[in-house]
Formats: structure tokens, sequence, C-alpha cells
């Protein structure tokens, strides 16, 4: 049996006490809270740096991924990862929802339906993910992804139902 070790490739990365954010949960509104992992105020989410999701940009209602794909998003066929591309779609539409929250409630998805247009290589370049909020009620809120490569073109689209509640 051959082995094949050619071209072998490694990658490194590093992330923050998830412990910090999570300290800080329910004592700011969702909006300010995100606004402070983008100031560096708080750290970002571990998954973040996992993924390597190079920045996120927010509003209330409104949130943008973006993320380079690599090659460490591969699955064996050579296209990126199913799983990565629903994780940056949650991400879109999670913070999208936790953008419009309060201070004291908190949310969890209930579910993600996703729709996979086409394939994603790094030939696709820099991803863009933008969550929206389509409806927030008193106990869920709607949202929906958008993901697009660098010139544009739709890759995929999902929806999310998240469950809102209060937070100890």
């Amino acid at each position: 049996m051959t082995q094949i070790q050619d071209d072998v490739r490694s990658r490194t990365f590093t992330w923050a006490d998830p412990s910090v954010n999570a300290a800080s949960v329910g004592q700011r509104s969702g909006l300010a809270m995100l606004r402070a992992m983008i100031d560096g105020e708080l750290p970002p989410p571990p998954v973040m740096k996992l993924l390597g999701m190079d920045r996120l940009e927010v509003e209330e209602g409104r949130v943008v991924v973006l993320m380079t794909a690599q090659e460490f998003h591969y699955n064996p066929l050579g296209t990126v990862h199913g799983g990565v591309i629903a994780t940056l779609l949650d991400t879109a539409t999670g913070c999208a929802v936790h953008s419009t929250l309060p201070a004291g409630v908190g949310y969890t998805s209930l579910d993600l339906t996703t729709n996979f247009l086409r394939p994603v290589t790094v030939a696709s370049g820099m991803l863009r993910c933008e969550g929206t909020v389509i409806n927030r009620g008193r106990r869920t809120a709607l949202a929906e992804a958008r993901l697009t490569d660098a010139r544009g073109a739709m890759i995929a689209h999902a929806t999310s139902t998240c469950l809102l509640f209060d937070l100890p």
C-alpha cells in the first residue's frame, strides 16, 4: 500500500478564552456585543478563528461575514465542504438575530434550511455572507442569509428560525 505525502500542508491558529464573551452575554444588547467584538474589546468566537472568517460587519438586523475560501475548507472532492458553508450561513443568520436583541435576551438556532447553488473552491475568492432578519417576534425570529463569491455570484442561501429566551 502506497501513502501519498507530497505537498503536506499545516495550519496553526490561536483563539481567546471563550468564557470572556460568555461572561458578558446578557449584560449588553446583541448589537453592542457584536460591535465590541468588531472593535477588539471582546475577542471573536473561536469558530471564527477556526474557519478563518476574516471580518464581521453589523448593524441592527443585518450582518455581513467575510471569509476567503481556503484549501483547509476542502472536502475529498476538492471543493469547500458543505458544513463550512452551512456554518457561515448559520453565523450570518444567528448574528443578524443577535443584533436585534436587548440585554438579557439570548437566542439559539431551531433550524437552518440551506440551499447550495454552486461549488466553492479557492478560485471563488472572498466569500460574502449577508444575513438579515425577516421577522422578529417575542419568542422566535426568522432570518435569511445569502452567500456570494468574489464576483458576486450566488453560492448558497439559507433561512433560519431562532428561539428567543430570557437569560438567567
